[in-house]
């Protein structure tokens, strides 16, 4: 364990001021065919770094950004969806026999449904189940399936993309709320035990323009934002632009939430 602490500090030391390199990188995106995955995507990309796609259901989109990105023939489309933890091994399979390592992990993907808190008749034990299956469970599946890779990288970044509704209880629902919840708490418990190797950093924006929540619309969004001190939308751009200064930038942090609000949560 020392040995691998000194020569993760002796690349620091020679990399001048400590940024972190995206040429050479391998970065899987779950969830990474559309809004904050996609713009996430291309950012890494543009900074030098093979991007691995990972999708749900929509290969063709998946693959259509995958063609769109620079630096042709280093990136790739896989399937890996939240709930199917069988898969997502064949997906970090594909990874590794693709590149043979991993260096970035971005758990973007997520789901949700617009439910009212005051009605709990209407938030039934099937939609809870699949948030909770699909926004921890599976970020947890796909951890647990790429720790091997990334730790072969040797410095190494895990994001979780969460929500500010885990520490504010607002939000979509009362379920998505603890999902967002219960990702930061298990990034606390990762980044203690995936260190030094890998950090593991949330970053939690509030109301991004995405068609994310279903019936919410850009208005309902910019209702949010009016709302803040910043009184600016969160597009998915500031989240990707987060996101890379947290691999890039954050050398020092692990376990820690990243909020990315307006200063919503003021």
């Amino acid at each position: 364990m020392a040995m691998v602490a000194e020569t993760l500090e002796q690349g620091v030391r020679a990399n001048g001021a400590g940024e972190y390199s995206l040429n050479g990188r391998v970065a899987v995106i779950a969830g990474g065919s559309g809004g904050i995955g996609a713009a996430t995507a291309r950012r890494f990309a543009a900074g030098g770094a093979s991007v691995v796609i990972g999708y749900n259901g929509n290969a063709a989109k998946a693959q259509e950004l995958v063609d769109s990105l620079p630096n042709p023939g280093a990136h790739m489309a896989v399937h890996l969806p939240m709930e199917d933890g069988a898969q997502i091994d064949a997906a970090a399979r594909a990874v590794a026999d693709r590149y043979g390592t991993a260096h970035i992990l971005v758990n973007s993907a997520g789901v949700t449904k617009a439910v009212p808190h005051a009605q709990l008749d209407d938030l039934d034990d099937a939609t809870f189940d699949r948030i909770l299956a699909t926004n921890v469970r599976g970020p947890f599946a796909t951890i647990r399936s790429f720790a091997p890779l990334l730790r072969s990288g040797g410095d190494s970044v895990i994001i979780n993309v969460s929500s500010i509704s885990a520490a504010t209880g607002l939000g979509s629902s009362i379920a998505y709320c603890a999902s967002k919840a219960a990702l930061d708490t298990m990034g606390k418990s990762l980044a203690r035990v995936l260190g030094p190797e890998i950090r593991v950093i949330s970053v939690s924006p509030a109301a991004v323009a995405t068609d994310f929540v279903p019936g919410r619309g850009r208005e309902g969004v910019e209702r949010q934002a009016a709302s803040t001190p910043l009184q600016r939308v969160c597009e998915p751009g500031d989240v990707a632009l987060a996101i890379i200064s947290a691999v890039t930038h954050l050398r020092l942090t692990t376990g820690s939430v990243i909020e990315v609000d307006g200063g919503r949560h003021l």
